[in-house]
């Protein structure tokens, strides 16, 4: 430990006085009045690209431990590096959280929710580490780091500023000055006191008692290019104050626990319980092997792909549930419980290795959770979707609502055998396209019965029940010595194009009579 820096020189180094005592911060943010066990967990998206598949993954586990406890879910947003800030992106991300139903909690006593404006609570904080010589500002140049570091990796050390190549952890007072009086801008620096020889045990709640090497390197705190924190510093300051009790964060980040352990422990506080989740890996087309998920080679990366493609939101919830919670699947189908927020997610069971994400198992879960819904609630999600994803042609298939509820209603009215043909609202949409005449397209390359299509239309009514519509066929049928199904065939492919259709009868009551002897009429 060095000596501290008095207030009128913190002042100078930070650009101005702390507006903070750590005792008023204390007292600003107290502790939660929440029951014993409550979790209180975040969601902290960096604004600097697309939201990930795996920041979904997490923001599951984070909503779900805070939801089955009664704790408390907050959406925190990391925008402090402000180079690789995408703009719209904190657009993007609220909007996956309301289209997938996280409902987070930011309450007001707590915030700032960004961290570009808790400025004077680093630097408040990074007062207090001033005064008591626990970091120190740092004058190096970028050029002088870089040649550091050339120096480090020649000589086969570890790169970084730590021990001897720190060169301004033990300024004067004067040569501190005197650098400010030349207008230069410092970093501040950790003043660490690690020993990599050392081992320093943390605690994973997945993982159980990890030890890595002590920290040795005086790492930044606060950026000298714009005052703002680092994630790791913001991330103490952040956490501690925000009352976090449990961080959810990517494997990436292990490496760093030794180092945010050191900082709580410097500050003297309590460090919040850590789940370090496995990446989200897929089965590669091309080797057959698994690997983890690419944001250049797999669009469902992207959270925003299921969305445009009308994935059903609760589907993926489900299906990324079930990976995370093994026996989900089971406890469902039994009937133990309806959906995954029933179910008791245990941070114990998460997965440690990479988790599979596989599409066609995805493709299950869609096709189970649509075939649960109600036929208003299923025409409302296409409809939904078509208004702000679908094309022109989806808009036009949308425009009559009594229609398209005709065509999506056939065969769900028997529980024990409904249709699960239906994986998305863009899906569904194409795979009832033949319905609307502008989209359809008479199936010419069918080698037709012609005399069968003839006997049936001369005998057709619209308004034949099943039983008599039946008998039509069997009646045609024997009179051209066909069987009934071949007869049926015919009906099937001109109706719409295809020889795998839903209920013929309902299909026919659905296209209406004049739909029927037109289609029926291209072909004969």
């Amino acid at each position: 430990m060095r000596n501290g820096l008095s207030k009128d020189l913190i002042a100078r180094v930070l650009g101005g006085a702390p507006k903070y005592t750590l005792e008023e911060l204390e007292a600003k943010f107290p502790p939660r009045q929440l029951k014993e066990g409550a979790f209180v967990t975040r969601f902290a998206p960096s604004p600097t690209g697309f939201m990930h598949i795996g920041n979904l993954y997490g923001a599951l586990i984070d909503y779900k431990l805070a939801q089955q406890s009664g704790g408390v879910f907050m959406l925190r947003i990391e925008d402090t590096d402000t180079k690789r800030e995408v703009s719209g992106v904190v657009e993007v991300v609220k909007n996956a959280m309301a289209n997938f139903g996280f409902k987070y909690n930011n309450d007001e006593k707590y915030g700032p929710y960004y961290q570009s404006k808790r400025k004077d609570i680093y630097h408040s904080v990074a007062a207090y580490l001033l005064e008591k010589g626990l970091a120190y500002p740092c004058f190096l140049k970028a050029e002088e780091m870089d040649e550091i570091r050339k120096k480090q990796t020649s000589a086969g050390f570890a790169t970084g500023i730590y021990g001897e190549w720190a060169r301004d952890r033990n300024l004067t007072d004067d040569e501190i000055i005197a650098h400010l009086d030349n207008g230069e801008v410092p970093s501040i620096r950790l003043y660490s006191n690690g020993n990599p020889e050392n081992r320093i045990y943390c605690k994973d709640s997945v993982r159980g008692s990890i030890s890595f090497p002590e920290n040795n390197e005086d790492l930044v705190l606060i950026k000298s290019n714009d005052g703002l924190p680092t994630y790791h510093f913001a991330h103490l300051v952040d956490d501690h104050f925000m009352r976090t009790t449990h961080v959810v964060r990517g494997e990436e980040w292990l490496p760093s626990l030794p180092l945010h352990y050191q900082l709580f422990r410097t500050m003297g506080w309590t460090p919040p319980l850590y789940i370090h989740t496995s990446t989200l890996d897929k089965i590669d087309s091309e080797t057959g092997k698994q690997r983890k998920m690419s944001k250049r080679k797999d669009p469902e990366c992207n959270v925003d792909f299921f969305l445009q493609e009308g994935w059903p939101t609760e589907s993926v919830i489900e299906y990324l549930g079930n990976i995370l919670a093994s026996g989900y699947e089971d406890a469902k189908m039994k009937g133990a419980v309806k959906n995954y927020w029933e179910y008791e997610m245990k941070p114990k069971k998460i997965p440690m290795s990479g988790a599979l994400f596989d599409m066609k198992k995805l493709e299950w879960w869609a096709k189970e959770y649509i075939a649960t819904m109600s036929v208003p609630d299923l025409v409302k999600s296409v409809v939904d979707w078509a208004g702000v994803y679908g094309n022109d042609d989806n808009k036009k298939q949308v425009e009559n609502i009594d229609y398209l509820t005709s065509i999506l209603s056939i065969e769900r009215d028997n529980p024990k055998r409904i249709r699960k043909d239906f994986i998305t609202w863009q899906q569904t949409l194409k795979e009832i396209a033949p319905f609307f005449d502008f989209l359809f397209t008479p199936n010419r390359e069918y080698e037709y019965n012609i005399d069968a299509l003839r006997e049936f239309l001369a005998g057709f009514n619209e308004s034949d029940d099943k039983d008599s519509w039946w008998q039509k066929i069997v009646y045609t049928a024997e009179k051209l010595g066909l069987k009934p199904g071949e007869v049926a065939m015919n009906l099937r492919v001109a109706m719409l194009g295809r020889t795998n259709t839903p209920d013929l009868y309902s299909v026919m009551q659905v296209l209406g009579g004049k739909r029927v002897r037109d289609r029926i009429s291209m072909i004969i």
